[in-house]
């Protein structure tokens, strides 16, 4: 486990404006996401925890061990950390082959046992063919897997990972969402992982922390976040939703229904506990789950009749953005039988929406 309360505050300089983290966490075994945009603090916190960053306040605990204690001037070097960082840029000694990188890092060990477990690491992570190269030498792919086998060579017990797929492609980045599921089964222990991609976090975090300017602002699942957003800056930083201003013209708590005013539009909703007939909300839906249909003339009762602008057909799915940036998410084959019509209805399923108070 480890727990970290920090905070640091930069003044305003020249060219850049005044910025503060202020963050309080905890990440048990498995994977913890520190979720945002670039700015918003989550390397910040990598490096503090690391012992490259010094806070101004604060505490970090890994285990019972105190890494940080601002109060009592405890500040433990990086070397006596024992954390395992695997930084953005690899960071790889540019003069020194692969498998000196490795040796490196594993200094510590007798020479007999380091050049065995750096040939296991080499082996283990598909690298052996290319451990006397240098790092120009190698594919990106290669250098991350390296990265990742150096930052393991220590004995961590704690793993940081800094937009670990950052510059692969989508295959390379397939595997090493792979070597990471191995790593987190095979090497228990907690592990932070800083993306701004959402399909990065839902694909790797067990829980998660959405940044924004330096504080934390939501917390829980990955999927959970994405399910329930905790407020309109939230949803628009996720990048993901179709969000629409709308009034609560009805509320039936009995039938779990209500009734919503989209622009011109009446659409069906759930009931929303705490919410008043006439109350001004923001709607967030999910492209994927809208549901999209060929009209002719006026658009059906609860539907939308929207003016399509533009699609981008690709080899499973058609991506269609309508008239207000509204975008919807559909089958490519289901694309493909109303290629033709001039007219759609658009469908939000009642269960589909998720409100957020304006």
């Amino acid at each position: 486990m480890i727990s970290a309360r920090l905070r640091k505050a930069f003044p305003a300089g020249p060219d850049s404006r005044a910025f503060t983290l202020d963050v309080q966490l905890e990440a048990g075994a498995g994977v913890t996401v520190l979720f945002g945009p670039s700015g918003s603090g989550k390397t910040l916190t990598l490096d503090c925890i690391a012992g490259f960053e010094r806070p101004d306040e604060g505490r970090i605990l890994l285990n019972d061990a105190i890494l940080f204690d601002g109060a009592t001037r405890v500040h433990l070097p990086p070397q006596a950390r024992r954390c395992g960082y695997v930084f953005q840029n690899y960071a790889l000694f540019p003069h020194m082959t692969l498998r000196e990188n490795l040796e490196f890092a594993a200094a510590t060990l007798k020479n007999l046992e380091r050049r065995k477990r750096v040939s296991e690491m080499l082996e283990r992570f598909q690298l052996h063919e290319v451990g006397g190269r240098r790092p120009h030498e190698l594919s990106g792919g290669q250098k991350q897997r390296g990265s990742i086998a150096r930052a393991l060579l220590a004995s961590p017990r704690v793993l940081l990972l800094d937009e670990p797929a950052q510059g692969l492609d989508a295959v390379l980045r397939q595997e090493l969402y792979a070597i990471l599921r191995e790593v987190q089964h095979d090497f228990p222990m907690p592990a932070l992982l800083v993306t701004h991609d959402l399909e990065e976090a839902l694909e790797l975090g067990d829980q998660m922390h959405v940044f924004r300017q330096g504080r934390i602002v939501q917390s829980g699942t990955p999927q959970g976040v994405m399910d329930a957003p905790g407020s309109v800056e939230i949803a628009r930083q996720m990048g993901i939703y179709n969000l629409l201003a709308a009034e609560i013209l009805a509320l039936d708590p009995g039938r779990n229904t209500s009734l919503l005013r989209v622009g011109d539009w009446e659409i069906p909703g759930v009931y929303y506990p705490g919410h008043l007939k006439g109350s001004h909300v923001t709607l967030c839906v999910v492209p994927g789950q809208v549901r999209v249909r060929p009209r002719e003339g006026r658009a059906p009762a609860g539907t939308m009749g929207l003016e399509l602008l533009h699609v981008v057909a690709g080899p499973d799915r058609a991506r269609l953005l309508f008239a207000g940036d509204f975008r919807a998410e559909i089958a490519r084959g289901d694309w493909e039988g109303m290629a033709r019509a001039e007219e759609f209805a658009v469908e939000i399923p009642p269960s589909a929406l998720r409100l957020i108070k304006s």
